[in-house]
């Protein structure tokens, strides 16, 4: 059923749930897939290169090498193929023997056999271990991004003639909470929005999520201009951080604020150290570098009350894109970090979901693995006549 103009849904359902982030899964699958067989080979290709050497080279002992297909086996097969890749090196060693002495069982070859039998027991202890811990490690993080779905708040899928989406992906390497967040609110001065990353992970970090989500939300409501609601984001961190007392002096958090205005034409915007959001309109990018850089909240002390905004035109089908630094600080494997501009230099739909899509599956392409969450915030002012068309109002 399609949704209604204004109605909210969750983070977790608005990541998963569009056609588009949907393939973006299967190709994630596909590409993990990938990854795993060339690894997964290494046993039997140990087999097959034991078998050649001692066709082409028969005084070579093939054992010590075969000794290694279940103890390379046992971290990367379940505990039946561990056994069984054992069991395929004994008998590969056996018939090797039989080639050549022509006895059941030869002698000199007694400590061979019993060192694979006695190695494949090994691997088969080993490979319990290995197992446990991948399900501690995957429960971990599934707790772990479960947690950071539940703490990101709902966002509206339209509103104000605006088109929005969001996607949060988390980091494979970590099985600890993130400090991704973001945030949507319509008020009477606009559609007011926020994306930021706090520094460092676990439950201090979940704390300052959860603080900063309040303050925004309270602030975003009540305060007449968007300079007041990063000092009202900037007051509460500074607050924070001095009852923490075990709060280190660099803790701080980057993030965006914005504020579209109410006819849609223009927006606000007030970074705090956080990347540049892009622009997307006709095919072209263009990044939002601020003209006055700024510290991120918690250290604004350092830098005084003033909170510098700049001014930004917003053009009917463009889309403003926010994201946090776990998509342009992820690597290939050169080394190189991931530019989100050229997957979005083409021509794409005034749609937040797609424009969200092409970007995360350009950066899937890029790196097997994220290192750090990464959460994406998309906005889309739609063409009046689609507005129109669609029979929903747009409020002043």
């Amino acid at each position: 059923m399609a949704a209604r103009e204004g109605m909210p849904k969750t983070g977790a359902q608005d990541a998963t749930d569009r056609p588009g982030a949907l393939r973006m899964e299967r190709y994630q699958r596909e590409r993990r897939f990938r990854r795993i067989v060339w690894p997964h080979a290494l046993p039997p290709a140990v087999v097959v290169v034991a078998v050649v050497i001692d066709l082409v080279w028969p005084p070579f002992n093939t054992f010590p090498l075969l000794a290694t297909v279940s103890v390379t086996a046992a971290p990367l097969y379940s505990l039946a193929w561990t056994v069984t890749s054992g069991a395929v090196a004994l008998l590969t060693g056996w018939l090797l023997s039989f080639r050549e002495s022509g006895e059941v069982i030869s002698r000199p070859n007694v400590i061979g056999f019993t060192t694979l039998v006695t190695l494949t027991v090994v691997a088969a202890f080993l490979n319990r271990m290995f197992a446990r811990e991948r399900e501690q490690l995957r429960t971990s993080r599934q707790v772990a991004e479960a947690v950071q779905r539940a703490m990101l708040p709902t966002v509206p899928e339209r509103v104000r003639g605006l088109a929005m989406a969001t996607r949060y992906q988390a980091a494979q390497m970590e099985a600890l909470i993130g400090g991704d967040l973001y945030a949507v609110h319509d008020t009477s001065h606009g559609l007011r929005m926020v994306i930021g990353d706090v520094r460092g992970k676990g439950t201090q970090s979940a704390t300052l999520v959860n603080t900063l989500l309040g303050v925004f939300h309270a602030a975003a409501l009540q305060t007449p201009d968007l300079p007041s609601v990063v000092q009202a984001a900037e007051i509460q961190v500074q607050d924070l951080k001095a009852r923490e007392a075990d709060a280190p002096y660099e803790d701080f958090v980057t993030a965006v604020f914005v504020e579209i205005l109410p006819d849609r034409s223009a927006f606000r915007m007030a970074n705090r150290g956080h990347p540049a959001p892009l622009l997307v309109h006709g095919g072209r990018v263009t990044t939002l570098e601020p003209k006055e850089p700024s510290l991120p909240l918690g250290l604004g002390d350092l830098a005084g009350p003033v909170v510098p905004v700049d001014r930004y035109d917003l053009p009917p089908g463009a889309t403003l894109v926010l994201f946090t630094d776990g998509i342009i600080e992820a690597r290939d494997r050169t080394g190189a970090f991931f530019d989100p501009v050229p997957p979005l230099t083409c021509p794409l739909p005034p749609d937040p979901g797609a424009v969200l899509d092409a970007m995360l599956t350009a950066l899937f392409r890029h790196t097997d693995e994220l290192d750090d969450d990464a959460a994406a915030l998309a906005v889309t002012r739609l063409p009046d006549r689609q507005v129109e068309g669609t029979g929903a109002a747009v409020r002043p």
